[in-house]
């Protein structure tokens, strides 16, 4: 018997095919050959259309199948892992409305900084454990401010992860940490952060139904069963943004564990219970996958770097014709690259600098520097970390 996990990011889907029983590897495949586009309709706007996440989940779903050689009848379970706080918004019959607002979208930081002085720091911090910064509720708000006829016909909002679960199974719901993701859980309270709703003048109704991280979260209908490949009645059993989800995959669950990732994205994530935050407008928390009322654990997230669209840039511009290439080029390359020094700031407001746009920034190019001499290491800001700028490694080694 196998599993099959779904991981939607903003550069590509991935599709994984597993072993029930020991979690070995069959497949892991990816859609589309080159990356997702990103829409940037104004500056700081970051979109993706929902709708071509779904359509590559489907690709990639019946490419495993077929070049792993096995028989779909065998796959039991689906795990869902996706770029965080996102917002889509659909209508009554389930059709997105508008492109997504993704995570890296910074239009509503001015809405979530405002909020934060209102309402207080003391309430936010500690019911929210975060400012509503640049998250879902206060990309919704915008929405509602913005575009009222869009406004005007959401029937649910939803973030990303839920988005797939949806066209998966025709139920639409979230989870506590999903909600969490999007700033929308009150941790005192133990329930959904409608004072934030009300403040934003937002219906409490546009809220999903909330379903466990690791239970039945629906089954696979016909309709999708039929775009995907995957056998119909399959469970989703399981749900969570990629950085928790990150942590789960190293078996990073309880308090005082940290899960460490470098790459295009630098992030440590620590798991605690102690529900405070001294860093409410710096660092995330967000409710851990395996939280409950009975388990608060939360991931205090900070994230030192997102240079996914920088390490794009330099591919493009380079003359490397893949990730590969252009790594295996780096690697003949001596440390410091003849002092070129790389701000990594690419992907949006950092919320580690009070969600300042920091932009990305190269130093120090000269003349004499050809295409391999452009991977350089990268000097964060005043954080003593080189990063590798390659594909998920860090260490001090050649770029």
């Amino acid at each position: 018997m196998y599993h099959i996990g779904f991981d939607i990011g903003s550069s590509s889907v991935k599709v994984a095919i597993v072993e029930a029983n020991s979690g070995k590897k069959v497949i892991l495949v990816h859609e589309p050959e080159n990356e997702m586009e990103i829409k940037v309709l104004h500056k700081d706007w970051a979109e993706q259309a929902p709708e071509l996440w779904w359509k590559y989940i489907c690709k990639a779903s019946k490419r495993a199948i077929k070049e792993s050689n096995i028989e779909a009848s065998k796959i039991t379970g689906i795990g869902i892992s996706y770029q965080m706080h996102g917002l889509v918004i659909v209508d009554k019959k389930g059709n997105s409305l508008r492109d997504s607002i993704i995570w890296c979208d910074s239009r509503a930081i001015t809405i979530g900084n405002r909020a934060f002085t209102e309402l207080g720091e003391e309430k936010c911090s500690t019911n929210l454990l975060n400012s509503p910064g640049n998250f879902t509720a206060s990309k919704l708000k915008w929405v509602k401010d913005n575009e009222p006829e869009i406004y005007q016909k959401i029937y649910k909002f939803m973030l990303p992860g839920d988005y797939i679960a949806y066209k998966l199974t025709g139920d639409i719901s979230t989870t506590k940490s999903g909600l969490s993701e999007g700033i929308l859980w009150d941790y005192n309270k133990d329930t959904v952060a409608n004072w934030l709703l009300d403040y934003y003048k937002i219906d409490h109704s546009l809220t999903p139904k909330i379903v466990e991280n690791f239970k039945n979260q629906g089954v696979l209908h016909s309709t999708a069963s039929k775009e995907t490949g995957l056998p119909i009645g399959i469970p989703v059993v399981y749900r969570a943004g990629d950085q928790p989800n990150n942590a789960l995959s190293l078996n990073i669950l309880k308090p005082g564990e940290v899960a460490a990732t470098g790459g295009t994205s630098g992030v440590i994530y620590a798991v605690t219970d102690i529900l405070k935050s001294k860093e409410s407008s710096r660092i995330n928390h967000f409710a851990h996958v395996n939280y409950s009322n009975k388990n608060t654990v939360v991931g205090k997230l900070l994230c030192i770097n997102g240079a996914g669209i920088q390490y794009r840039w330099l591919k493009n511009h380079s003359g490397a014709d893949s990730y590969e290439n252009m790594n295996r080029k780096a690697a003949k390359v001596h440390i410091g690259s003849d002092e070129v020094i790389v701000i990594p700031f690419g992907n949006g407001a950092e919320r580690m600098l009070n969600s300042k746009k920091c932009r990305n920034t190269f130093f120090e190019f000269k003349f004499k520097h050809t295409q391999s001499r452009t991977y350089v290491s990268s000097c964060i800001r005043r954080y003593c970390f080189f990063i590798c700028i390659r594909n998920g490694n860090i260490k001090k080694g050649q770029c």
